[in-house]
């Protein structure tokens, strides 16, 4: 993570990005809405970072590398968002290097980059974050690139409906939610029309897609449905899945279809049952084991993470 990962924008706008390819996907959408808002174009230019808050280390990374770009560009205007933001604002507004936190809703809208030669005036216009739970969907953003990657990142999923013991997630990104799936193809297929031959199906988490949509697909539905409708994709992957909630049509496309690629990172936290109860996890140690035999058997080249 380190630094975190950083776009250059042509116009004096950067975006450092911490943490999960969600937060990389969303941070192509940001670099567009506030550099159509202005926000490059500011003097001194600005820097948004947004932060990752699965970790105390992460939060800890991004505070520091915020006090670092202050140091270095001491006329820049820093705007701070990511699930860091959204959970501990007060944190951020703390913070005399920072002029603005946004949420994680905020962040996407270009609106929220406008009128920025006022924002930062005081500690309660300093903070724009909204209740994330009163989110009921998830926007299809179209981007036609991800900048400096030879894959490119497609959201299909975002927030979860889980409360696992030690997990702060829920509370940075809301309940789950889909994006609908003719909007998943579209996206899909804008990006593969602009060269990208691999696609990384991204959410928080991806086995819930669906259950908000109706007629409520699953995700081995929609992975089928891009395969079968993008033929220029030739490699599809997804992000992390939660083993107990893979559906039969997902297991039945890892079988069957080869541009699905043969990797599966799963979410399994823990090999010990009594601490995976105390987690409030879904599966034990069992369950885990089971799966991976039964996937092995179905595409034998198969590898975990």
């Amino acid at each position: 993570m380190g630094d975190g990962e950083t776009i250059q924008d042509a116009k004096g706008l950067e975006v450092v990005t911490f943490g999960c390819r969600l937060n990389t996907y969303e941070s192509e959408v940001m670099r567009r809405e506030a550099s159509a808002a202005g926000l490059g174009e500011l003097a001194g230019g600005a820097i948004i970072f947004n932060t990752c808050a699965v970790t105390a280390e992460a939060v800890r990374q991004a505070r520091q590398s915020i006090r670092k770009a202050r140091r270095e560009n001491p006329e820049a205007r820093i705007i701070v968002t990511g699930c860091a933001a959204q959970t501990g604002p007060q944190d951020f507004v703390a913070m005399d290097e920072v002029d603005l936190v946004l949420g994680n809703e905020e962040k996407l809208k270009s609106h929220s980059y406008r009128a920025l030669p006022d924002f930062g005036v005081n500690l309660f216009e300093k903070a724009r974050v909204n209740d994330i739970f009163s989110v009921r969907e998830t926007a299809s953003h179209m981007v036609d690139a991800i900048e400096g990657r030879a894959r490119a990142f497609v959201q299909v999923q975002n927030g979860c409906d889980h409360r696992c013991t030690f997990c702060i997630i829920p509370y940075g990104r809301g309940n789950s939610r889909s994006v609908p799936m003719g909007a998943v193809v579209e996206q899909v297929k804008r990006l593969a029309g602009n060269g990208y031959a691999e696609v990384v199906l991204s959410g928080v988490d991806m086995t819930s897609y669906g259950a908000d949509l109706p007629g409520a697909p699953k995700l081995g539905r929609l992975v089928k449905a891009i395969l079968a409708q993008v033929p220029d994709v030739k490699r599809l992957r997804r992000s992390s899945i939660d083993s107990i909630e893979a559906d039969d049509e997902l297991l039945d496309a890892i079988a069957t279809e080869k541009r699905l690629m043969p990797h599966l990172h799963l979410s399994l936290q823990a090999g010990d049952d009594l601490t995976l109860k105390r987690m409030k996890r879904r599966h034990l140690r069992a369950d885990s084991i089971r799966f991976c035999a039964e996937v092995r058997k179905l595409r034998p080249d198969i590898v975990f993470g």
